[in-house]
């Protein structure tokens, strides 16, 4: 096999969504492909469509983190890159979440991505391997309604941006994307919500929350999965701490210029958070 072929990367959440665009991108870049998450069935389902090694982990599982790198070492002798895509949301302003609910987006956003960047680190300094953190818009502009994420994506940004900052001597490079909306099965279940709540369907309502990004649409996971395969590419070598948002260019639109768009239509009722 070629040094390229060679390369080899976990992806985090590879059972769907952007995980699995990103896991068929980099396997049609060359690279050997282990994808986790806590799903078989999804799991080696992307696997027979892409070529890459499914393996079952709990993010929120130390030891399960621990054998995933071990595993993926033993099995293919080096480590090259790392994306760390797993992730989860829970709905509700700071009063609304319960501790419960809080935690829970702590581990699979935060903490897991800093256990899993500890196991892999070593290996990474001997290849001159590369993280890449899926944060989110929602860590760069604050949404409103989903407080936990934003502060965990947050978190996980400048998380990598310190890898970048203590490890970047030893020749590893850590990068951010920052999605905006995009078709996964997470967005898709908040859409089918959204279009329930006011008498719209699903693809009425991602017309209605991307109307003001400049793309006018949600990605597509292979979209994102092309930006993370680049950021793990050789293309990349001098990018190392970046924050790239990947939204069409919503982030970029100030929010006062909605009330002089003329096809926007204020509800009657704007709710404000209970005190």
């Amino acid at each position: 096999m070629t040094e390229e072929r060679r390369r080899v990367a976990i992806v985090t959440g590879g059972g769907s969504g952007i995980g699995a665009s990103t896991a068929a991108v980099l396997r049609d870049q060359g690279w050997e492909v282990v994808i986790c998450g806590r799903r078989p069935e999804a799991l080696q389902a992307v696997a027979e469509r892409t070529g890459a090694v499914a393996r079952v982990a709990d993010m929120d599982s130390p030891a399960d983190i621990r054998k995933l790198v071990a595993g993926t070492v033993e099995q293919f002798g080096r480590l090259d890159g790392v994306v760390l895509n797993a992730g989860i949301v829970r709905a509700g302003a700071v009063q609304d979440l319960s501790d419960e609910d809080w935690d829970a987006m702590v581990a699979t956003n935060l903490t897991a991505p800093f256990q899993l960047a500890r196991a892999a680190l070593p290996h990474l300094a001997s290849t001159g391997g590369c993280l890449v953190g899926v944060s989110s818009a929602a860590a760069l502009r604050a949404t409103s309604g989903i407080a936990g994420y934003n502060a965990t994506k947050a978190g996980l940004t400048m998380l990598m941006q310190s890898v970048a900052v203590d490890y970047g001597p030893l020749g590893v490079r850590a990068n951010i994307v920052c999605p905006g909306w995009t078709r996964t099965e997470m967005a898709d279940a908040e859409m089918t919500e959204l279009g329930a709540s006011i008498g719209v369907t699903r693809d009425e309502a991602y017309e209605m929350a991307t109307a003001f990004a400049p793309c006018r649409r949600a990605a597509d996971p292979s979209e994102i999965g092309q930006v993370i395969g680049w950021l793990l590419s050789p293309a990349a070598s001098y990018l190392n701490a970046a924050v790239i948002p990947v939204d069409g260019g919503l982030i970029a639109v100030e929010p006062g210029q909605i009330a002089f768009d003329e096809r926007i239509e204020f509800r009657s009722q704007i709710e404000e958070p209970a005190i």
